[in-house]
């Protein structure tokens, strides 16, 4: 009977979070002082209203401050290691197989041994970012990162490269879930979308920083360069906050209304947005940290099809097979490796700032399904110009179809279904089952991601045509998937999502 009314009073609690606290949670200062428009609680005077008011648009939200913008460019400096990371392999693969004598087998381990690292540090990313805080989680990724990148400049066999290359996929994976989470904590919920694609955009940098230089100076030297903004990037994270809500979870008020403070700008009035974060969190207390086992509950049921099936979608695209052996795809059509990867690095960057700027206006589930039509097609074309070049049909035209398929499938991939189940994974998860929810997801994309870009190399010497065909095969299932599975989050709150999802199953 006990936990029968537990459960009732845990459900009541729910649904007035949806009606009324996402509006605003008044204190119980506020509701001494209702002539005082709820400003007392930080310290300002109704006669500062007016001030307080520019600092939101139409809609009451807050706006964008340089301070968050600032904060969001350090923290996905992280990001532009992580791209560097994953181009290494495709522009380094000649010298180094030429210098070491390394055979397909042991290339291929070294370029999915990344992979292989992320799988580990993603089943542990969730509790390490809840146990030390997202900021010293990131502290610990560039060290594995930088080590890596140092064993691999001064290695002299495949056992050092790989355990270079392991150390630096460690560091990645952690990174790839602590930095959408965190940006998703701390930006406007108008704007958030943008934001967290923002890691995309950076990882397109150091992808197209790497391809670019990677064809004019040595695999040991490109990895030194590896290496700069790994230190960069930790003297900039001494400058910014803790995630608020992750010291609202630890019972931190004094310090998550300074995080926040920081964020929105001395004059604003944070009271509202403090109180829904703290409301929140008193109320995923009493439900309790959610382990594996309870994540299968059913109220959760329907965020964890949503997030496990984008990152398997994800890869099983074959998304990270084409960036991590671009180079050899292009050898194998018959065009020239370094003008195409010379080519896809410069407009990488432009496509990708194109979907931060249009991620939150277009919508998730828009741009996804456009991203998912865009690779299906031309995966399609790329198989049909390697089915082509098995038969010497055409043999003129493989090179330059091999070119527009390559390219093509890249653009589309960064446009949505590169950075979007990330964002989306950041959104749909409550602070309760965010630990081991957002691991598990984490581990689904670095486990799958090592099996593609493990398997590649093999799959491309058993039918070239038919690995491509398979590809386009799941990004047709994926268009369907996300048509009826995947909701809008563009616009809405994380306790608003949240809610949310959690109704829906009812």
């Amino acid at each position: 009977r006990v936990i029968m009314e537990r459960q009732k009073s845990i459900m009541e609690r729910q649904k007035s979070m949806e009606s009324g606290l996402l509006r605003k949670s008044l204190s119980i200062r506020e509701r001494k002082h209702p002539n005082e428009d709820g400003y007392l609680e930080t310290g300002l005077s109704s006669k500062r209203h007016k001030e307080v008011k520019k600092h939101h648009n139409e809609d009451g939200e807050c706006c964008v401050t340089t301070s968050v913008c600032l904060i969001t460019f350090i923290v996905v400096t992280g990001s532009f290691c992580v791209g560097c990371g994953t181009g290494y392999s495709s522009v380094a693969q000649h010298g180094i197989v030429s210098d070491l004598s390394l055979s397909v087998a042991e290339y291929s381990m070294f370029g999915s041994i990344m992979t292989l690292g992320g799988l580990i540090g993603a089943v542990f990313s969730g509790k390490i970012s809840d146990v030390l805080g997202r900021k010293r989680t990131m502290f610990l990724c560039e060290a594995f990162c930088a080590t890596g990148w140092l064993c691999i400049a001064l290695a002299k066999d495949a056992l050092w490269l790989d355990c270079g290359r392991f150390l630096l996929g460690i560091g990645v994976g952690i990174f790839s879930y602590v930095i959408p989470v965190y940006i998703a904590e701390i930006a406007p919920k108008h704007v958030r979308g943008s934001f967290v694609f923002a890691n995309q955009l950076m990882q397109n940098f150091g992808l197209s920083l790497f391809f670019i230089i990677g064809n004019f100076i040595s695999w040991r030297f490109l990895s030194i360069v590896g290496m700069v903004p790994c230190v960069l990037h930790v003297v900039c994270l001494f400058f910014i906050p803790e995630s608020p809500r992750w010291l609202a979870k630890f019972g931190r008020d004094k310090e998550c209304r300074a995080s926040l403070q920081q964020l929105r700008g001395h004059d604003v009035d944070i009271s509202q947005e403090a109180n829904a974060i703290k409301d929140t969190m008193d109320f995923s207390q009493q439900i309790g940290e959610t382990g594996f086992v309870e994540l299968f509950q059913r109220r959760y049921v329907f965020p964890l099809i949503i997030g496990v099936g984008l990152m398997l979608l994800q890869q099983l695209s074959g998304s990270a097979g084409v960036i991590y052996y671009a180079s050899s795809l292009y050898e194998r059509g018959g065009f020239p490796s370094a003008i195409g990867t010379s080519v896809m690095a410069t407009i990488m960057v432009p496509k990708a700032m194109i979907g931060t700027i249009i991620v939150d206006k277009m919508g998730r589930r828009t741009l996804l399904m456009a991203s998912c039509a865009g690779m299906g097609l031309f995966a399609l074309l790329l198989s049909v110009s390697y089915s082509l070049q098995s038969f010497d049909i055409l043999p003129e035209l493989t090179p330059l179809f091999t070119f527009i398929s390559v390219l093509g499938y890249i653009i589309s991939y960064a446009l949505g279904m590169g950075g979007l189940p990330w964002i989306i994974m950041a959104e749909i998860f409550p602070m309760n089952v965010k630990v081991s929810a957002g691991t598990l997801v984490t581990v689904t994309n670095w486990a799958c991601g090592w099996i593609i870009t493990f398997t590649f190399n093999i799959l491309m010497q058993w039918n070239a045509s038919g690995t491509f065909l398979i590809f386009s095969s799941v990004s047709a299932v994926s268009i369907v998937f996300i048509y009826f599975i995947v909701p809008e989050t563009k616009g809405r709150s994380l306790e608003e999502i949240q809610t949310l999802l959690s109704n829906s199953v009812h």
